[in-house]
């Protein structure tokens, strides 16, 4: 480490008004809202903000949360429960109000700690060690207090090495949180195409009543019809004519991995194997357990491959996290007849009434049978309209796929330099360009 590299205490640098350290206002149930900002919580938090289920606080009580509000520049990380994830309070991100879950810090005096180069170090080795020391002195869940936090020590460099040290590390940062931006909104785009089409039947109720349907040209319009006949199916009552209904298990295959705990590597030959855990946080790790390669092909997966686990934490995913072995509790969902978006979008139409099924079992683990997959109906169109929808759909997936690959090579390349840089194993030259 260079010698112009101090190590300053955090209370120090509170007392001398260069960083704050806070935590979230305590709301009641009663004081959230339908309307307001974002009241951010955990569940919100993971490299990011995502917004998209959290309660609401009203505007008119704001002021009762004083600095609890998040600024641009906030370093935020989970500071209870689930310990140990960061975001950046950027520009463009909506106001939102702290919960007691979250601790921010915020730098006072961009002279000293850069507000972006303070959130590459909390990730950092320095930070890790103390949180680490401190998050399990409970009996309770995990918790880094915020007297814990201010008693930290922190090593800076000159503000204009911390500058570009953020900057480098921004950089790719900031590509990884474009594409999320880009796969959400093509996400959004996709289910609701697909739900127009397929579920809500949008283009049949537009003829139907004599209207041109919305968003086509006539060529396309053309290829839906302006009737519907009645079914016996309790939740589609009427499907569009000519159009029927089959069972989700008729239009795909649901292939259940394997109890991998039998196919133990060889060498240093290997696939990560795949559980709940790794289909939740998108990838495996170093602690994901490891299985042979010599198992059937099935049970293999590969970027693009539709995922479902139909036991514990239900929910299905496409599976960008590189070469790995399904474990048994998870379904591999393929389909020689139908293209992927018909069969992953229908499946996660499903999922709601899966998740239901499962929170009702008598047993540790809930979870759905085979038969679930048989009574969970879907309306299949003829093949002209598929041949139509998949020209828009399938691009969008593939491109969704792309981004995730990418920014999972990107996040790798970040993690393997942030410590290095932050070690000061690997100098920059400074950059002088803008203070933020």
């Amino acid at each position: 480490m260079s010698p112009d590299w101090n190590t300053h205490d955090v209370e120090k640098l509170i007392e001398n008004n260069i960083l704050t350290i806070g935590d979230g206002y305590r709301a009641k149930n009663v004081e959230l809202s339908s309307t307001g900002i974002p009241f951010a919580r955990v569940s919100n938090i993971d490299s990011g903000f995502d917004f998209t289920e959290a309660d609401l606080f009203p505007l008119d009580s704001l002021r009762k949360v004083g600095e609890k509000i998040g600024r641009p520049g906030d370093v935020v990380l989970t500071s209870k429960g689930t310990v140990g994830r960061f975001a950046f309070v950027r520009e463009e991100t909506p106001q939102f109000v702290y919960s007691p879950q979250l601790s921010y810090w915020r730098s006072l005096d961009f002279g000293t700690i850069h507000p972006r180069y303070l959130f590459y170090w909390i990730q950092g080795e320095e930070f890790q060690e103390q949180a680490e020391g401190v998050k399990s002195q409970t009996d309770m869940a995990d918790y880094v207090s915020l007297t814990d936090q201010r008693r930290m020590k922190i090593t800076l460099p000159p503000v204009g090495e911390q500058r570009t040290i953020a900057r480098i590390l921004g950089v790719v940062d900031d590509k990884i949180e474009l594409n999320r931006q880009m796969n959400h909104s093509l996400e959004s785009m996709a289910q609701a195409l697909f739900k127009s089409w397929f579920v809500d039947f949008d283009p049949v109720v537009a003829k139907s009543e004599g209207r041109e349907p919305y968003g086509m040209n006539a060529e396309t319009a053309a290829l839906f019809p302006s009737e519907f006949h009645g079914t016996d199916n309790e939740v589609f009552e009427s499907i569009p004519a000519n159009w029927h209904l089959e069972s989700l298990s008729n239009i795909a295959k649901y292939e259940n991995g394997l109890a991998l705990q039998k196919y133990r590597p060889e060498g240093y030959e290997f696939l990560p194997v795949i559980k709940i855990k790794e289909l939740r946080q998108g990838f495996s790790d170093l602690n994901s357990e490891k299985a042979s390669p010599n198992i059937k092909p099935s049970c293999v997966l590969d970027d693009g491959d539709i995922i479902f686990s139909w036991s514990g934490s239900l929910m299905i995913d496409m599976w960008c996290g590189g070469k790995g072995a399904l474990n048994q509790h998870l379904f591999k969902v393929t389909s020689d007849k139908y293209p992927k978006w018909f069969y992953y979008y229908w499946t996660r139409y499903h999922l709601p009434d899966f998740q239901d099924i499962a929170e009702g079992k008598a047993t540790t683990m809930g979870h759905i049978q085979r038969h679930h997959l048989e009574s969970a109906k879907v309306v299949v169109p003829p093949d002209p309209i598929l041949e139509k929808a998949n020209k828009v759909l399938q691009p969008m997936l593939d491109q969704i796929m792309k981004n995730r690959v990418q920014s999972r090579t990107l996040t790798s390349i970040r993690d393997s330099l942030l410590p290095k840089l932050l070690s000061g194993e690997i100098r920059v030259k400074v950059w002088q360009g803008e203070s933020r």
